[in-house]
């Protein structure tokens, strides 16, 4: 592979604009051809309404707490703090709320096409 094939991107968080889904939700999202990053910035009570992906999630706090339910009858529940890592395989059902002002990095591979789209209604209400 040549130089001109292959960039290499530098980016600021800082610097991204904040999409704003709902009043208690918000994101900045890079992506590459192969996986996606965003930072979520949900604040307390903020509920993400139960869904389903292909993309592989790695969801890691970096301040707060989310609560996540897990399976499609929500029976497993899982609280994710501060420094703590939750990985969601493929196609698993999910839910979340945050228990306090929460900031999360979500890892998705491949990226998550709706995300990229904002066809994703789900969390725009």
């Amino acid at each position: 592979m040549s130089d001109t094939a292959s960039k290499v991107t530098l980016v600021a968080w800082d610097e991204l604009p904040m999409e704003r889904l709902s009043p208690q939700l918000g994101r900045k999202l890079i992506s590459g051809e192969q996986v996606m990053i965003a930072h979520v910035y949900l604040d307390k009570d903020c509920i993400v309404p139960r869904h389903q992906h292909h993309n592989e999630q790695i969801t890691y706090i970096l301040k707060g707490c989310l609560r996540f339910w897990i399976g499609e009858d929500e029976s497993e529940v899982v609280d994710v703090h501060e420094g703590e890592v939750l990985h969601i395989p493929s196609n698993v059902w999910h839910k979340a709320q945050a228990l306090e002002d929460t900031l999360d990095v979500d890892i998705f591979s491949p990226p998550r096409q709706d995300w990229l789209d904002k066809t994703d209604d789900y969390l725009r209400r």
